[in-house]
């Protein structure tokens, strides 16, 4: 759905210096599910997303959406694409129904395109409340639903949790959990990792405008290889483990927890179980998008002094 090679974005400072906002990128977004753009504030992400919908520039490099050269042959393809790049802009007097009808109108789109967007959203029910009574996420909702008028198969969201409390964060995250079942494409970009991590199915890492990682989640993170084993005591399941040839360490002091790196739990159970210690917790412990990228990126000063760039 999207494909760039090389792409490169520089900026002169103020003070005639050069900066790099995107350097030498290779993006490549598969049809269908949710994909994570990730990476901290000041990374290059929403530069990225300018390039590709034509409002910025690229200074080198080759960018392709649905197999079509863009800026070039934007024109073609655009139609196909919905973006949420800025903060929504709607009447604040009119309702969202009311605003959506506005905008269903100019786009020359059927009015039940307004009843089918304000359902995916979950908007039903609220649609004929003005829209400046709308909390921030029903206003990201409805923005999300007034790009599904032109019914896109190619859905870009630019950090839409931002200034999120809890509940709107869980708003947005379910309508984008449905938009990808639905067979949308969504590229999703956000810095919050552990909170991306809920609804893509793959992901681009980048930092200071570089690719750093890029594949399925899970194979990102790989496989379990370590579990959390709650028993009586702690400190005799560390022997016993340790005996049976697992590396087991004590969690905190006072946990009743032992760590034990494997990734074939029923050696756990066994070891324990035949001297007669039995198991209140077996728990995997997976490696996170967050814990993930730390590791990747240690060492590295990432979103500092990225100018205008994000």
């Amino acid at each position: 759905m999207i494909e760039t090679s090389g792409l490169r974005k520089e900026y002169r400072s103020r003070r005639g210096g050069l900066q790099v906002a995107v350097e030498d990128l290779d993006l490549a977004v598969p049809a269908g599910g949710v994909h994570g753009f990730l990476g901290p504030n000041g990374s290059g992400k929403t530069t990225t997303i300018r390039m590709l919908l034509g409002l910025a520039r690229p200074t080198r490099g080759s960018m392709r959406l649905f197999g079509e050269p863009v800026p070039h042959r934007l024109p073609r393809v655009i139609d196909r694409v919905g973006a949420v790049v800025e903060s929504p802009k709607f009447s604040p007097n009119f309702s969202g129904r009311r605003n959506l009808g506005l905008l269903a109108g100019a786009l020359g789109a059927p009015a039940d395109r307004v009843d089918a967007a304000l359902e995916t959203v979950g908007l039903t029910g609220r649609d004929t409340d003005r829209y400046k009574g709308y909390s921030l996420g029903m206003k990201q909702r409805l923005a999300i639903a007034a790009t599904l008028l032109k019914q896109p198969d190619l859905l870009i969201l630019d950090e839409p949790t931002n200034g999120l409390d809890p509940a709107g964060i869980r708003e947005i995250r379910e309508t984008i959990r449905g938009l990808g079942a639905a067979g949308v494409t969504v590229l999703l970009s956000s810095h919050i990792l552990a909170e991306v991590q809920q609804v893509c199915t793959s992901a681009t890492i980048i930092g200071n405008g570089r690719l750093l990682a890029s594949g399925r989640v899970e194979e990102l993170l790989g496989a379990t290889t370590a579990f959390r084993v709650g028993v009586p005591d702690a400190e005799a399941a560390v022997t016993l483990l340790r005996r049976s040839g697992l590396s087991a360490t004590l969690d905190d002091p006072g946990s009743g927890t032992v760590r034990v790196e494997t990734d074939d739990p029923a050696s756990i159970t066994r070891a324990l179980g035949e001297a007669g210690l039995w198991l209140s917790e077996l728990t995997p412990l997976r490696a996170d998008l967050e814990s993930f990228f730390l590791d990747l990126t240690a060492g590295e000063h990432l979103g500092a002094e990225r100018g205008e760039a994000r």
